[in-house]
């Protein structure tokens, strides 16, 4: 389905970032602070409307679909906190203004942690008590044992073939209608509410805006749908998406605080400090969330938001710990009751499912984007709702008749992670018995019957997973890929366990592994595999270690973790550096400069700007004799302009930003009178002498940027690159000997990539 659908329903006053895509974009690296000592010493008629000292509205704001000037941001955030210490010191009031001020940073923290876990403890909630899947038992409650499961309770427990087939039809109904019920309110109501969310929050925080992206109405729907999304079957996670909902609830809470409302870039601390919040609450790991945060999602994340996420973090997990939403009494997920020591032998079948991991992190990545390019590029994109239908019939058909996949994923996971005993039924611990309880045991008939469908589960999940994520409906990918991971672990698991019981005298079990003794845990190899086919698809190594060592509670199996995590990365790293997340940017034409890209090749600057040879003359603005009807902001539809003394010097001034000069202009004409399209725009500090009968001039040198970034023709684009990413700009004018040749944008460096990487450098194109 076109973008023009998705994009025609948003609300305007909500945010989302993006990154601007116009020719000249208008990311400066300007200080308000400079701009106004220069303006102030501009003198002029008092009846002429000057930016700098009469503020106008809107000067300063960003359109939908363009990024943000950082250096801007902050010299504005600078000037407020200077101008607020200052007031203080004058009176009590002040001072108690000041107070609140430095306290309110902490306040909001407080108010994201709680209304965040809130919001996704409905998820859970809804989760928990609909997740019986025989159509004759009409009421569930949680079981303590099962610890995410639910047990259900039959009041007509009919059994035999009639029962199974009307179980069979309406699992696949209920399937259809909750998959129908989620796709057609993300059309209807919020088309933002679709797919993990996280591609697009790396990019807000970027400094890109899309606005609507975390309105109210995305927030919404998404906690809506996501509930209908995972309870219809399809193979899809709601982690991910719950990270999407925290950022909603912050952006939400942000216009309570002026100081977060008026300014993107402290926006963008909170919505960091919100993803770490959302990956605390989805998993129960909270230093596991700030180090998600810190590791794949921001782009900016100074050590004040690392305090404030911990802040944040903290608070979830305390009241997430008092809701109890897992039922257990613990704050983590899939807390696991054996702690049995691993061994130095054993490293070795945990880097093989490193390896697993890292290849199936790479296949996955590649062939989602594959699939997802096709649905972009053909008629499949337009019906989303007959293409969610198809694969939920798919999965429900398929799934069912396999107990390990017709449950959910998480309950899958747990059953994977858990060690068995006497009192386990679950066919995974089918053992013959034996004298020693606690040893490892020969595998009776249950057991295989369990890994046949197991290894059959195996295939369906990687290949029905490809295509689920992407659609028209919330999808998160930690928990499937989990799954993928663990049914690997636990197969192979179980193989070293009947190896060691089998031939315990083989030279690589003698002096650990003694007959009767229980040497193999076959759930802690299922805890090593999900590590490793996430961190395939993700690329997350610390943050990725310690989210599992949350979530399961084996804090003592940190060495696996870790060597199966790093294996799985140097693997998925040898078939592209990208993970699933930077490749779906890059899919949808974001304009995201990923800081872990090298910039490996030896062009100058002078080799990516623009104009080029063949293309027309730089468009700029003279710092005076143009009128308002020259200013091209009506024959053009760059960003920004770069302002120079004269055509002939070209000898660079200031830059301005095209909505400023815009909204300038437009209260000129309003609020004085005789601006007329011959009035002069003058951005001198003095307005210069004109005949009486000419229409009065408009002073704009408060709106210029006085000090743009620049670099010289010959600066090498490493260096170039650097200074774009790490001083987030759109834009930077290339200057020879003090003369303006160029401009150089964030999507001329992308293009520039692309054609490098022999991609098509058109790709990069919000679309």
């Amino acid at each position: 389905m076109g973008w023009e659908f998705w994009t025609k329903q948003l609300d305007e006053e909500e945010l989302v970032v993006d990154g601007g895509f116009e020719d000249y974009s208008t990311t400066t690296g300007s200080s308000s602070s400079s701009s106004r000592a220069a303006g102030m010493n501009g003198t002029g008629p008092s009846n002429l409307v000057d930016p700098l000292e009469d503020p106008l509205p809107g000067v300063g704001t960003y359109e939908d679909f363009n990024t943000i000037d950082w250096v801007r941001e902050k010299s504005k955030d600078r000037d407020r906190h200077r101008e607020i210490t200052n007031k203080s010191r004058q009176s009590t009031v002040a001072l108690l203004h000041s107070i609140s001020d430095a306290f309110s940073g902490w306040l909001l923290m407080l108010l994201v942690g709680l209304m965040a876990v809130l919001t996704i403890a409905v998820v859970w909630f809804h989760l928990v008590v609909g997740s019986c899947y025989d159509f004759f038992c009409i009421s569930c409650v949680y079981s303590e044992e099962s610890h995410v499961s639910a047990s259900c309770v039959c009041l007509f427990p009919l059994q035999g073939a009639f029962a199974y087939v009307v179980n069979y039809l309406m699992y696949i109904f209920w399937a259809l209608l909750f998959a129908f019920l989620a796709v057609t309110l993300v059309r209807a109501f919020a088309p933002y509410a679709c797919g993990s969310g996280i591609p697009e929050i790396k990019t807000i925080l970027s400094g890109f805006i899309i606005r609507g992206y975390l309105g109210k109405w995305t927030l919404i729907i998404k906690t809506i749908t996501l509930v209908l999304a995972v309870s219809s079957g399809l193979s899809l996670g709601k982690e991910g998406p719950l990270v999407h909902v925290a950022c909603c609830c912050a952006n939400i809470l942000c216009h309570l605080f002026t100081k977060y409302r008026k300014n993107e870039a402290k926006r963008r601390e909170v919505l960091s400090a919100a993803a770490a919040v959302g990956v605390s609450v989805a998993f129960g790991a909270p230093i596991g969330g700030v180090l998600f945060s810190l590791e794949e999602v921001s782009y900016y994340f100074p050590l004040k938001t690392l305090w404030r996420s911990f802040f944040a973090a903290l608070v979830a997990a305390f009241t997430l710990r008092s809701i109890n939403p897992f039922g257990n009494s613990r704050l983590v997920l899939f807390y696991v009751e054996f702690h049995a020591p691993w061994h130095l032998v054993e490293l070795a079948p945990f880097i093989l499912l490193g390896i697993f991991g890292g290849l199936w992190g790479a296949l996955f990545i590649k062939a989602n984007i594959a699939w997802c390019r096709k649905r972009k590029s053909t008629i499949l994109g337009h019906y989303p709702v007959i293409e969610v239908l198809v694969v939920a019939a798919l999965t429900a058909i398929i799934a069912y008749p396999n107990s390990y996949t017709r449950m959910s994923g998480a309950e899958l996971i747990s059953e994977l992670f858990n060690d068995c005993s006497l009192l386990d039924s679950s066919q995974l611990c089918g053992y013959k018995q034996v004298m020693c309880i606690s040893s490892d045991r020969p595998a009776g008939e249950g057991l295989y019957t369990a890994l046949w469908q197991l290894a059959l589960a195996l295939v369906f999940k990687m290949m029905i997973t490809v295509i689920t994520f992407g659609m028209k409906v919330p999808s998160g990918l930690f928990i499937p890929s989990m799954a993928v991971g663990a049914i690997a672990g636990r197969l192979l698991g179980v193989g070293m366990e009947q190896l060691a019981y089998y031939h315990h005298d083989w030279f690589i079990f003698k002096g650990w592994c003694s007959p009767g003794a229980d040497c193999i845990t076959p759930g802690l190899y299922a805890m090593v595999g999900a590590a490793a086919c996430l961190g395939g698809v993700t690329r997350m190594t610390v943050s990725l270690v310690v989210i599992m060592f949350e979530l399961t509670g084996g804090l003592e199996y940190i060495v696996p973790l870790m060597a199966a995590t790093m294996t799985s990365k140097w693997v998925a790293d040898a078939f592209g550096r990208e993970g699933i997340y930077e490749a779906h940017i890059r899919l949808n034409g974001y304009p995201f400069l990923e800081a872990k890209e090298e910039f490996e090749y030896s062009s100058l600057a002078v080799d990516v700007m623009r104009p080029r040879r063949a293309d027309p003359a730089l468009a700029v603005l003279t710092q005076e004799g143009m009128t308002v009807g020259e200013t091209l902001v009506e024959s053009t539809h760059y960003s920004g302009f770069p302002v120079v003394v004269s055509q002939e010097s070209q000898r660079l001034v200031g830059f301005v930003l095209r909505r400023d000069l815009l909204i300038s202009i437009d209260n000129a004409r309003k609020r004085q009178e005789g601006v007329v399209s011959a009035s002069q725009v003058v951005f001198t500090e003095h307005a210069p002498t004109q005949p009486d009968d000419a229409p009065p001039p408009l002073r704009l040198r408060g709106i210029m940027d006085l000090s743009p970034f620049t670099v010289t023709d010959h600066t090498p684009m490493d260096i170039t690159v650097d200074i774009f990413r790490k001083l987030g700009l759109r834009q930077c004018l290339v200057t020879h000997n003090g003369r303006l040749l160029g401009i150089i944008t964030k999507k001329d460096i992308l293009k520039h990539m692309a054609q490098i990487a022999n991609r098509d450098p058109e790709s990069i194109l919000f679309n």
